[in-house]
Protein backbone atom coordinates (compact mmCIF):
# COMPACT_ATOMS: atom_id res chain seq x y z
CA UNK A 1 0.00 0.00 0.00
CA UNK A 2 1.28 3.30 -1.12
CA UNK A 3 0.44 7.04 1.02
CA UNK A 4 -2.33 7.35 -1.61
CA UNK A 5 -4.22 4.28 -1.04
CA UNK A 6 -3.24 4.79 3.13
CA UNK A 7 -5.32 7.76 2.71
CA UNK A 8 -8.20 6.71 0.38
CA UNK A 9 -7.56 9.58 -1.67
CA UNK A 10 -9.52 9.13 -5.01
CA UNK A 11 -8.78 11.64 -8.45
CA UNK A 12 -11.54 13.81 -9.31
CA UNK A 13 -10.27 14.97 -12.80
CA UNK A 14 -6.96 15.73 -14.02
CA UNK A 15 -3.80 15.42 -11.95
CA UNK A 16 -4.76 18.67 -10.15
CA UNK A 17 -8.08 17.56 -8.71
CA UNK A 18 -8.68 15.03 -6.52
CA UNK A 19 -10.99 13.61 -3.33
CA UNK A 20 -10.56 12.45 0.42
CA UNK A 21 -12.92 11.25 2.44
CA UNK A 22 -12.88 11.88 5.97
CA UNK A 23 -12.98 8.71 7.86
CA UNK A 24 -12.06 7.66 11.40
CA UNK A 25 -9.10 5.80 10.13
CA UNK A 26 -7.73 8.83 9.23
CA UNK A 27 -9.24 10.75 12.35
CA UNK A 28 -7.68 11.99 15.77
CA UNK A 29 -9.56 10.53 18.67
CA UNK A 30 -10.88 13.74 18.90
CA UNK A 31 -13.12 13.05 15.51
CA UNK A 32 -11.66 15.57 13.21
CA UNK A 33 -8.88 14.62 10.62
CA UNK A 34 -5.48 14.44 11.86
CA UNK A 35 -3.09 17.43 10.48
CA UNK A 36 0.10 14.78 9.17
CA UNK A 37 -2.70 13.29 7.04
CA UNK A 38 -3.82 16.48 6.16
CA UNK A 39 -0.47 17.57 5.16
CA UNK A 40 0.24 14.03 3.30
CA UNK A 41 -2.83 14.10 0.90
CA UNK A 42 -1.48 17.79 0.03
CA UNK A 43 2.10 15.91 -0.50
CA UNK A 44 0.56 13.26 -2.88
CA UNK A 45 -1.67 15.95 -4.99
CA UNK A 46 1.22 17.85 -5.84
CA UNK A 47 3.85 15.51 -6.41
CA UNK A 48 1.03 14.01 -8.60
CA UNK A 49 0.26 17.28 -10.42
CA UNK A 50 4.60 18.45 -10.80
CA UNK A 51 5.50 14.60 -11.28
CA UNK A 52 8.77 15.82 -8.96
CA UNK A 53 9.72 14.41 -5.75
CA UNK A 54 9.11 16.82 -2.23
CA UNK A 55 11.87 19.37 -1.09
CA UNK A 56 9.22 21.11 1.43
CA UNK A 57 5.80 21.53 1.94
CA UNK A 58 4.12 23.82 5.20
CA UNK A 59 0.52 23.41 6.00
CA UNK A 60 -1.74 26.53 7.62
CA UNK A 61 -4.45 24.68 9.39
CA UNK A 62 -7.51 26.38 9.11
CA UNK A 63 -10.34 24.50 10.44
CA UNK A 64 -11.49 20.70 11.21
CA UNK A 65 -13.07 18.42 9.13
CA UNK A 66 -14.76 15.75 10.64
CA UNK A 67 -15.81 12.27 9.58
CA UNK A 68 -17.95 11.66 7.16
CA UNK A 69 -16.97 14.83 5.26
CA UNK A 70 -15.59 14.42 1.49
CA UNK A 71 -12.79 16.95 0.47
CA UNK A 72 -11.89 18.34 -2.19
CA UNK A 73 -8.05 18.79 -2.98
CA UNK A 74 -7.08 21.70 -6.14
CA UNK A 75 -3.74 21.95 -6.82
CA UNK A 76 -2.17 25.25 -8.81
CA UNK A 77 1.69 25.05 -9.64
CA UNK A 78 2.37 28.85 -10.58
CA UNK A 79 6.05 28.41 -10.95
CA UNK A 80 7.44 25.36 -13.20
CA UNK A 81 11.48 25.62 -13.21
CA UNK A 82 14.43 23.49 -14.90
CA UNK A 83 14.53 21.62 -11.32
CA UNK A 84 11.79 23.28 -9.39
CA UNK A 85 8.51 23.27 -9.29
CA UNK A 86 6.72 25.38 -6.74
CA UNK A 87 2.65 24.95 -5.99
CA UNK A 88 -0.04 25.14 -3.63
CA UNK A 89 -3.01 22.36 -2.54
CA UNK A 90 -6.20 23.64 -1.06
CA UNK A 91 -8.30 21.68 0.48
CA UNK A 92 -11.60 22.68 1.01
CA UNK A 93 -14.97 21.39 2.75
CA UNK A 94 -17.29 22.88 0.33
CA UNK A 95 -16.93 26.48 0.70
CA UNK A 96 -15.09 25.94 3.61
CA UNK A 97 -11.13 26.01 3.40
CA UNK A 98 -9.78 23.45 5.71
CA UNK A 99 -5.91 23.42 5.39
CA UNK A 100 -3.89 25.12 2.68
CA UNK A 101 -0.34 23.38 1.07
CA UNK A 102 2.39 25.36 -0.13
CA UNK A 103 5.41 23.04 -1.54
CA UNK A 104 8.58 23.16 -3.87
CA UNK A 105 9.16 20.23 -5.37
CA UNK A 106 12.29 18.71 -7.82
CA UNK A 107 15.94 17.66 -7.04
CA UNK A 108 19.71 18.59 -8.69
CA UNK A 109 22.76 17.25 -9.59
CA UNK A 110 25.03 17.89 -6.94
CA UNK A 111 27.77 16.25 -5.25
CA UNK A 112 28.48 18.50 -2.21
CA UNK A 113 26.48 16.24 0.74
CA UNK A 114 26.81 15.91 4.65
CA UNK A 115 25.04 15.60 7.37
CA UNK A 116 25.60 17.32 10.91
CA UNK A 117 22.55 16.52 12.87
CA UNK A 118 23.03 14.03 15.40
CA UNK A 119 20.34 11.25 16.37
CA UNK A 120 20.03 10.40 20.03
CA UNK A 121 21.34 7.04 21.66
CA UNK A 122 18.33 5.27 22.32
CA UNK A 123 17.33 1.17 22.41
CA UNK A 124 16.34 -0.25 18.91
CA UNK A 125 12.55 -0.86 18.63
CA UNK A 126 12.25 -4.55 19.80
CA UNK A 127 13.71 -3.71 22.95
CA UNK A 128 11.42 -0.36 23.62
CA UNK A 129 7.56 -1.27 25.09
CA UNK A 130 4.60 -0.61 22.93
CA UNK A 131 2.92 2.94 23.57
CA UNK A 132 0.00 2.41 25.30
CA UNK A 133 -3.79 3.07 23.61
CA UNK A 134 -6.99 3.61 24.78
CA UNK A 135 -10.31 2.81 23.90
CA UNK A 136 -11.09 6.41 22.41
CA UNK A 137 -8.18 5.46 19.82
CA UNK A 138 -9.60 2.46 17.95
CA UNK A 139 -10.26 2.78 14.52
CA UNK A 140 -8.15 6.40 14.50
CA UNK A 141 -4.88 7.14 12.64
CA UNK A 142 -3.05 6.04 16.48
CA UNK A 143 -4.68 2.44 15.89
CA UNK A 144 -3.03 2.32 12.77
CA UNK A 145 0.52 3.93 13.36
CA UNK A 146 3.03 1.34 15.63
CA UNK A 147 4.87 2.86 18.11
CA UNK A 148 7.85 2.02 20.67
CA UNK A 149 8.80 4.16 23.38
CA UNK A 150 12.37 4.88 23.18
CA UNK A 151 12.45 7.95 25.47
CA UNK A 152 9.21 8.68 26.38
CA UNK A 153 7.00 8.34 29.59
CA UNK A 154 3.76 6.67 29.10
CA UNK A 155 0.56 8.67 30.09
CA UNK A 156 -0.17 7.64 33.06
CA UNK A 157 3.59 8.53 34.46
CA UNK A 158 2.98 11.97 33.07
CA UNK A 159 2.66 13.46 36.90
CA UNK A 160 3.66 17.15 36.03
CA UNK A 161 7.18 16.43 36.55
CA UNK A 162 8.64 18.46 33.73
CA UNK A 163 11.36 16.81 31.21
CA UNK A 164 13.96 17.76 29.47
CA UNK A 165 12.17 19.07 25.86
CA UNK A 166 13.59 16.08 24.41
CA UNK A 167 11.51 12.73 23.78
CA UNK A 168 12.01 9.67 21.19
CA UNK A 169 9.79 7.33 20.12
CA UNK A 170 10.02 4.49 17.31
CA UNK A 171 7.09 4.34 14.47
CA UNK A 172 6.15 2.51 11.16
CA UNK A 173 3.01 2.97 9.35
CA UNK A 174 2.28 -1.47 9.42
CA UNK A 175 -0.05 -0.54 6.16
CA UNK A 176 2.28 1.42 4.15
CA UNK A 177 5.09 -0.70 2.08
CA UNK A 178 6.06 2.40 0.33
CA UNK A 179 8.04 4.82 2.30
CA UNK A 180 7.70 8.15 0.70
CA UNK A 181 7.11 12.36 1.58
CA UNK A 182 3.77 11.71 2.48
CA UNK A 183 4.18 8.91 5.04
CA UNK A 184 6.87 10.75 6.93
CA UNK A 185 4.02 13.57 6.53
CA UNK A 186 1.90 11.49 8.59
CA UNK A 187 4.78 10.29 11.19
CA UNK A 188 5.95 14.07 11.41
CA UNK A 189 2.82 15.03 13.13
CA UNK A 190 4.36 14.25 16.73
CA UNK A 191 5.06 17.59 18.27
CA UNK A 192 1.71 17.90 20.15
CA UNK A 193 3.14 14.58 21.54
CA UNK A 194 6.47 15.85 22.74
CA UNK A 195 4.96 18.82 24.06
CA UNK A 196 3.00 16.42 26.79
CA UNK A 197 6.13 14.95 27.44
CA UNK A 198 8.19 17.99 27.81
CA UNK A 199 5.50 19.30 30.05
CA UNK A 200 5.08 16.05 32.13
CA UNK A 201 1.34 16.52 31.90
CA UNK A 202 -1.51 14.77 30.03
CA UNK A 203 -1.28 17.39 27.23
CA UNK A 204 -0.86 18.11 23.59
CA UNK A 205 -2.86 20.31 21.09
CA UNK A 206 -4.11 20.38 17.65
CA UNK A 207 -1.45 22.22 15.01
CA UNK A 208 -2.05 25.27 13.62
CA UNK A 209 0.94 24.67 11.20
CA UNK A 210 3.20 21.88 10.38
CA UNK A 211 6.29 22.05 8.05
CA UNK A 212 8.10 18.65 6.37
CA UNK A 213 11.45 19.65 4.80
CA UNK A 214 12.52 15.91 3.17
CA UNK A 215 16.59 15.38 3.41
CA UNK A 216 17.05 11.84 2.19
CA UNK A 217 14.43 8.95 1.61
CA UNK A 218 16.02 5.55 2.39
CA UNK A 219 14.85 2.02 2.92
CA UNK A 220 13.61 1.56 6.54
CA UNK A 221 11.10 -0.44 8.39
CA UNK A 222 11.00 2.07 11.63
CA UNK A 223 11.39 5.64 12.15
CA UNK A 224 12.97 7.14 15.36
CA UNK A 225 10.95 10.53 16.25
CA UNK A 226 13.51 12.78 17.82
CA UNK A 227 11.12 15.39 19.35
CA UNK A 228 12.78 18.56 20.60
CA UNK A 229 9.90 20.78 22.01
CA UNK A 230 11.69 24.51 22.18
CA UNK A 231 9.24 26.19 24.31
CA UNK A 232 5.86 26.65 25.53
CA UNK A 233 4.25 30.06 26.07
CA UNK A 234 0.99 31.97 26.14
CA UNK A 235 -0.94 29.20 25.07
CA UNK A 236 1.16 27.72 22.19
CA UNK A 237 3.73 24.94 22.29
CA UNK A 238 6.65 25.37 19.54
CA UNK A 239 9.25 21.99 18.73
CA UNK A 240 10.68 19.99 16.00
CA UNK A 241 11.28 16.19 14.95
CA UNK A 242 13.59 14.62 13.25
CA UNK A 243 12.68 11.76 11.49
CA UNK A 244 15.33 8.99 11.47
CA UNK A 245 15.94 5.71 9.63
CA UNK A 246 17.15 2.97 11.74
CA UNK A 247 20.60 3.28 9.82
CA UNK A 248 21.29 6.64 11.04
CA UNK A 249 20.12 8.61 7.85
CA UNK A 250 18.39 11.67 8.53
CA UNK A 251 15.32 11.10 6.54
CA UNK A 252 13.47 14.38 6.82
CA UNK A 253 12.91 17.12 9.81
CA UNK A 254 9.01 18.17 10.76
CA UNK A 255 8.23 21.78 12.92
CA UNK A 256 5.25 23.03 14.02
CA UNK A 257 3.56 25.45 16.54
CA UNK A 258 0.53 23.73 18.36
CA UNK A 259 -2.78 25.23 20.47
CA UNK A 260 -1.77 23.53 23.71
CA UNK A 261 -4.33 21.49 25.41
CA UNK A 262 -5.05 19.44 28.59
CA UNK A 263 -6.50 15.71 27.91
CA UNK A 264 -8.05 15.76 31.08
CA UNK A 265 -9.57 19.28 31.42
Amino acid sequence: MDARSFLGMEPAGDATAWRLKVVPSISTGGGFLFGGCGLAAGIVALEAATGRPLVWATAQYLSFARPPSVLDIDVTVPVEGLRTSQGRAVIRHGEEEILTVNAALGSRPLEAEGQWAERPDVPRPDLCEPRELFDHHDDTIMSRVEMRMADARQYDELDGTPGTGRSAVWARLPDVLELSAASLAVLGDWVPFGIGQALGERAGGNSLDNTLRVVRIVPTEWILLDMRVHAVANGFGHGLVHLWAEDGTLLATASQTAIVRYHDR
